[in-house]
């Protein structure tokens, strides 16, 4: 039997930013703490994670959340970060706490935003 197809939205949200926190910018523990502290005073339920420092500066980094996901990317030579954050409203809506992420991130980072994009999916 097959079902109909049922949307489950959620928020997610993608930017880029400008950020003169080099020293942020450079590794991933810094972040990872960050992250791994707002995860769990938010009550989300991370699945699994990778995160990656570069040799010349500059990492990556991917969380899974039960909820879906968040990934960064940093590139401290540019002052550049690339990140994106999506949340599904499968149990609950998740809207307000997908822009916690992402408002907390581009504070810690004292980050301005370049771009942005904000999708209901």
């Amino acid at each position: 039997m097959i079902f109909p197809a049922k949307q489950i939205e959620g928020l997610h949200i993608i930017a880029n930013l400008n950020s003169s926190s080099t020293e942020l910018l450079k590794r991933c523990e810094y972040y990872k703490t960050f992250i791994d502290q707002l995860i769990h005073e938010l009550r989300l339920n991370k699945i699994g994670e990778v995160y990656h420092n570069f040799e010349n500066g500059g990492f990556t980094a991917v969380v899974c959340l039960s909820e879906s996901h968040l990934s960064i990317h940093t590139w401290p030579e540019r002052n550049y970060v690339t990140f994106d954050v999506f949340l599904s409203n499968f149990l609950k809506d998740n809207s307000e706490i997908t822009h916690r992420l992402y408002t907390e991130t581009v504070a810690f980072f004292s980050a301005s935003v370049i771009y942005e994009k904000l999708l209901t999916r």
